[in-house]
Formats: structure tokens, sequence, C-alpha cells
């Protein structure tokens, strides 16, 4: 017998959890991740699935029943740095339980159903948010992809052959369910929430160029210090996202020479940046690198911005969503944006219909060890999925 979701979620618990923070480091193609490649596809063969996978390390489990276009679910098992459990991993663990609550049901869809793991979702390891989903949907060819590098240098085409895919060739709907990643379902007392739309996001590397020096002979005013304007254009993002009511965060610095007793020659930070329309997040990411551009002419430093990754405006089909939504014991789940990006909003891009299901979370909290889901709303989840699967397989 498959093992149930309380019993799938204390296997995954302990894999690659920090002892010390309690937070995950599940890096694409490194060792815990690959311990849950290799049980995932345990869990497809205990329930009879079919594993498929592409070039690039995404993955498949087909339950072949039906014909016609295919329903699949999933989500991805990567984590950010030293983040949370369930985000990703409760997607893929629901949905191998959702399998099995419609087989207990006695459910036979008429179309076939799968279950999807894509890979370096979160962009932690090679900086490309949605790696997988963009290379299987052909959003990131291969040969701009292979030449991504991880922080060691080591190129994405080392780690993995890559090449093509087929696995999406004849899904017709997919469905992801993710962890809330905010409040919203907390604060309307849900346990269940349906997505309307994803908010376009991008990250970016800032540059930022100056003169190395002595940090006790050089004076003040004789130093070209990047930091200076680093610091500066890190404030400057802050205060424009608040006033524009929009999201601007410079979470990752590199500084060299990176010593304590000398002036920086280069610093370089990423800014994720994210915005309720596609015009709003070019023209804050405008604001913030004008005003970063008059620091570094203040301060004898220069600065170059480099769009890493941008994901433009995500809006799910609103029938497919109200569809979804309605009808459940209780009333209607709430249709709810969210500023999160996820694989689901790459397949809508790509022209696949496209629905999302959140679990509520009680801290609000995401990307951080205090990301939380109970069991109780997780099993709501599953009969949620469940639910939808079945709907959409009909």
């Amino acid at each position: 017998m498959p093992d149930d979701f309380e019993r799938m979620w204390t296997d995954l618990a302990p894999v690659g959890r920090s002892a010390t923070s309690g937070g995950y480091f599940r890096q694409p193609f490194a060792s815990a991740e690959r311990e849950l490649a290799a049980w995932f596809v345990e869990q497809c063969a205990a329930r009879g699935l079919r594993v498929e996978s592409d070039d690039f390390g995404n993955v498949v489990g087909w339950w072949d029943v039906g014909d016609g276009p295919a329903v699949l679910t999933g989500s991805h098992l990567d984590s950010v740095l030293d983040g949370g459990a369930y985000d990703g991993p409760l997607g893929v663990v629901a949905a191998l339980a959702a399998v099995d609550l419609m087989r207990s049901r006695g459910v036979v869809p008429n179309r076939p159903v799968g279950v999807s793991v894509f890979v370096e979702e979160e962009g932690s390891r090679f900086g490309l948010a949605c790696l997988g989903s963009r290379l299987a949907t052909g959003a990131t060819s291969w040969e701009s992809a292979r030449e991504l590098r991880d922080r060691d240098g080591v190129p994405l085409g080392d780690v993995v052959g890559g090449g093509s895919s087929t696995l999406l060739d004849g899904v017709g709907t997919f469905v992801e369910l993710h962890v809330e990643q905010g409040r919203d379902l907390v604060d309307r007392g849900a346990a269940i929430g349906v997505a309307s739309e994803i908010w376009p996001h991008g990250r970016y590397r800032f540059d930022f160029t100056g003169s190395a020096n002595h940090a006790g002979t050089t004076r003040m005013e004789d130093r070209q210090d990047p930091m200076l304007t680093y610091a500066m254009t890190a404030l400057a993002a802050n205060k424009q996202a608040r006033v524009a009511g929009q999201r601007a965060t410079f979470g990752r610095i590199a500084v060299e020479p990176n010593g304590t007793n000398a002036v920086p020659s280069r610093v370089t930070a990423w800014l994720d940046a994210r915005c309720s329309t596609d015009d709003a997040l070019a023209s804050l990411v405008d604001e913030i690198t004008r005003q970063g551009s008059e620091r570094a002419g203040r301060d004898g430093t220069s600065l170059s911005v480099t769009a890493e990754s941008v994901s433009g405006s995500v809006a799910f089909s609103p029938a497919l969503a109200a569809d979804v939504a309605a009808d459940h014991e209780g009333g209607d789940w709430p249709v709810i944006p969210t500023q999160a990006g996820h694989d689901a909003g790459i397949l809508s891009a790509a022209g696949i219909p496209t629905a999302m299901l959140f679990v509520r979370n009680p801290t609000g909290i995401s990307h951080s060890p205090l990301e939380e889901a109970s069991v109780a709303d997780c099993l709501v989840g599953v009969s949620a999925l469940a639910d939808t699967l079945d709907r959409l397989a009909r």
C-alpha cells in the first residue's frame, strides 16, 4: 500500500533540514533534492503510476486512464536557502494523496491524470526562477539555460544533460496546490483559496563598482566606495516600493574583496521586485536604477543593471477559477491574487489552462523556517485537489 499524506510528510521532514535553523536546504541537483526526487519515483511506483522524465530533470507520474487532454497537477521539491517545509513539497505530496483519495472514492477519470515535479522552481541555485517549467514549455531555450552558473561557477550544462521535453504534450489543464505565502486566507478565516492572478516580478543584478583602498589611511572624501552607493540604492528601493504599494527587496549581496579593513572595489546586489502590473514593475525598477545611478555619480562609482529573470503578469482564466472555487460545502472558496511566482504561471503563459489552490498558512510567513500549515488544513487541501481533479478529468 502506498503511504498516506501524514506518513509521506513525516518521511520528507528530515531531508535537507538544518539542525541549527530548522530551515531547509534542498537546492536543485544537490543531494537532498535528489533524495526527494528518488522518493517521488518510489511513491509513483507504489501507486502504479507510469513515470516519465525529460532531459532537464522534470518528472511526471501518469495515471493512465481515459483518453483526451490530460489533467496535470503537482509542484516542486527544491527550496530557497534556509526555506520552509511547505513551499513546493506540499503540492507534490497532496497530489499523490489526492490520487489515492480519488481511487478510494471509486473515481475513474475520463482523462489521464499526472502528478508532476518541476526542477529548480525557486531559482536558488542557477538564478532563473521556474527554470524547469520554462524549459519544459520552451519559454527558455536550452542553448541559453545551459550557460547559467551557480555560485561556485558550475554551469547548468555540467549538471544536467539537457535537450528537449515532451512532458507537456497532450496536457489540457494544469492545477497546482501550494501553501499560501501571505495572510489573505488567515484574515478571511478560510482554509482553501483559488488564485486569480500572479503579480509580475523579476530579479535584477545591480553591479556597483568603485576603487579598493585602505580603510584607515584613505580620507572619507577621497573614496570611491560602491558600498555607499549600494546602501543608498537599497534605501531608495524600500521607499519607492512603499510609496507605490509594491514590493522591492535586496536580499543577496556579494562584496569584493570582502575585507574588513578595505574599501570594497565592487558590490553586486540582487533586487527582487514585484508589482501589481507590468508597467508598474518597469517604472519601479527604472526609478530605483535612476536614483542609484545619480548616487553613483556623486560617489565617484558606477552602476550597471542586468535583468536576470523577469516574469510578466499572469491572469488565470476567470471562468476556470470560478468553476474550481464554486459549490463547495460551506460556500465558494475565495478567489485571491498572489505576489509569489509559480510553475503554474509559466504553464498558463504557455497557453495551458491553469488553476491554483492555496492552503492556509497560519503564520503568513514563507521562504523561512517559520512557514507553516496545519495537518487539518493540508488534508482539506488534499480533498479540495481531489475534488478539482475529479471535476476536470470528467
